[in-house]
Formats: structure tokens, C-alpha cells, sequence
């Protein structure tokens, strides 16, 4: 196999995984609807057990690959462990929660898009911490956002919203949420590795909900169905989404990653409409278009001082991370 050859089939790989792993972020946020209108499920008792799971299984298997010992490392030095606690909580916990909340007062089409207003609030304050004017990209960026934003919530209708209040503000606390989700961690990512910040981080955060919404006082109804979504949520829309991110930067480079995330918001948004029957109309599409434009704009931007952002998924486990 020639250089060029092999050099193609590693982009491939590495854009296929991007995609394939943004797509079940998306989805995941429209099978959580499904579990919220029909089968009664709450957002505190999912996002609990989504976090909980998904981390033993991500540290266990990152056990298994790099000893016990690795994965343990981090809590040794106080400022590591307290920055891993704040992390989980405000950082994996608030970013988890309030995009639930969100699908669970609109829709995930609009739970996803609002929160994708991330990478728009980390380039303001990014600017603001450097006193300095925003880029051209930047800039636009901005525009873009805020005017992605006003049609989605309005559906074109001036000063009416087309959402709740409480969707809205759900909406927006998840983005804020996402911003400080990528910007806080950035000490302890080269210390210890993504894999093992993010682990503990859902642990932390699903041990802290637990509280509140303990795993066992189960809220909604158990079927063969619920039973599929539940494992989708947490084993393609969290776990294997997370991987495939992941692994795609030793492949392509972190812009074209972030970039490619963008299918996420979009996957959410189609799924939303044609699975669901969100309704969308010109003036949504338009918003949704001019927020996926916004993290498109921020990626390409030459030198940019943004990180990639995740799945939390990041996926949400995102190094947007979900």
C-alpha cells in the first residue's frame, strides 16, 4: 500500500468514527425523549444511571488496558482530586442534567442546538480573558449564534417564543454548562489522560446525583423497549460514542474532529423530525443551520485558542467532550 493510499484509509477512518460517534450523541438525546414522553422516565433518575454505568464500565475497561494503578493515580495530589470533584459535579453532572431537563421540557432537536451555543459562549470568554476584540471568525461566529438562536425559540415570530420558558432556560444553562465542561479541565486532560478524567467525572457526578435521584427508586416503566433505549443511551450514546471520538484524534486532527461533530446537533435534529414528529418548520431550519455553521465557523478558524469540543458527548464526553 502506497503512502498516499494508507494516508487516506487512516482520514477515512478516523472521519468515519467521528461521524459514527457524533451520530449516537445524537440519537441518544432522541431515544432519552422517547423514554421521558412515553415510558414516564425522569431526567435526574437517567442522567444518574447513564453516568454511573457508563464510568464503571469506561474505568474498568481502562483498568483492564492500563492496570488499576493508572486510573487510581489521579487521586493522589490534593489539587488533582479536587479539581477532578468540581469537575464531575459542575463540569460532567451540570452538563449531563440540564441537557436532559431541556429534552424533557422541548424536544431533543432543541435541547441539542441551544447547547451547541457552547462554542459560542468558550470564544467570548476567551476573548474577554485575553482583552482582546473577538476574531472576524469569532465574530461571526457570535452573529451567527445569536441569530440561529432567535429563530429557533421564536419559529419566526418576532417577540413571541415557540418554546417554554423553562425550555429555554434549561437550554441555555446547558450550554453554559458545556463551556465550562470543556474550558475547566484543561490542567487535568494532559496530566492523566481523557479517558480517566472522564471516567471519574461520571462517577463523581452519578454518585452525587444518586443522591437526590437514587438509581434503585426507579421513576418510569420497564419494558423490553425502555430496557433497549436505556442500554443504547448508556452503551452507543455514551460509552462507544466516547471511544470512537476519542480514538479518532490519534487519526485526524482535533479542528477536523470538532468539525465533524457538527453531525451531532444535525443527526438530533432529523432524528427529532422524522422519527418523533418534531414539528420544524423554515425558520427552525434556518436557526439550526446558522448554530451547525457556528461551531463549523469556530473549528476552521486558523490558530484558534478553542480545545476540540465533546461528547459528553461528547459527548456529551466531548473534550466537548455526548
Amino acid at each position: 500500500m502506497t503512502h498516499k493510499n494508507s494516508d487516506w484509509l487512516r482520514r477515512f477512518q478516523g472521519t468515519s468514527m467521528v461521524v459514527i460517534g457524533a451520530v449516537m450523541w445524537g440519537l441518544s438525546g432522541t431515544v432519552a425523549q422517547t423514554l421521558f414522553q412515553e415510558a414516564d422516565f425522569q431526567p435526574g433518575w437517567l442522567v444518574s444511571v447513564r453516568l454511573l454505568t457508563a464510568g464503571v464500565l469506561l474505568l474498568a475497561i481502562l483498568a483492564v488496558r492500563r492496570g488499576a494503578g493508572t486510573i487510581l493515580a489521579v487521586w493522589r495530589e490534593p489539587r488533582d482530586r479536587l479539581q477532578l470533584l468540581v469537575f464531575g459535579i459542575g463540569g460532567m453532572l451540570a452538563v449531563q442534567y440540564t441537557y436532559f431537563a431541556a429534552i424533557d421540557a422541548s424536544n431533543a432537536a432543541m435541547a441539542t442546538l441551544l447547547q451547541y451555543l457552547g462554542p459560542m459562549l468558550i470564544c467570548c470568554w476567551l476573548a474577554f480573558r485575553s482583552r482582546r476584540w473577538p476574531t472576524s471568525y469569532e465574530g461571526g461566529g457570535v452573529l451567527l449564534a445569536l441569530a440561529g438562536t432567535a429563530l429557533l425559540v421564536s419559529g419566526g415570530h418576532g417577540g413571541s417564543l415557540s418554546v417554554s420558558g423553562t425550555a429555554l432556560f434549561w437550554g441555555l444553562a446547558s450550554a453554559v454548562a458545556l463551556a465550562f465542561y470543556t474550558l475547566y479541565p484543561s490542567r487535568l486532560l494532559p496530566r492523566w489522560g481523557a479517558g480517566t478524567v472522564v471516567g471519574w467525572a461520571m462517577v463523581i457526578g452519578g454518585t452525587g446525583l444518586s443522591f437526590l435521584h437514587p438509581p434503585w427508586q426507579v421513576t418510569g416503566t420497564f419494558t423490553l423497549e425502555s430496557i433497549l433505549s436505556i442500554s443504547f443511551i448508556i452503551v452507543f450514546g455514551t460509552l462507544l460514542a466516547f471511544f470512537l471520538y476519542l480514538d479518532s484524534l490519534r487519526l485526524i486532527r482535533p479542528t477536523e474532529t470538532s468539525l465533524l461533530a457538527c453531525t451531532e446537533p444535525l443527526s438530533a435534529t432529523v432524528a427529532a423530525v422524522v422519527w418523533l414528529g418534531v414539528p420544524f418548520g423554515v425558520p427552525e431550519w434556518v436557526g439550526a443551520g446558522c448554530i451547525i455553521a457556528t461551531v463549523a465557523l469556530l473549528s476552521l478558524e486558523p490558530h484558534t485558542q478553542q480545545k476540540a469540543v465533546e461528547p459528553a458527548s461528547i459527548p456529551h464526553a466531548k473534550e466537548k467532550t455526548g
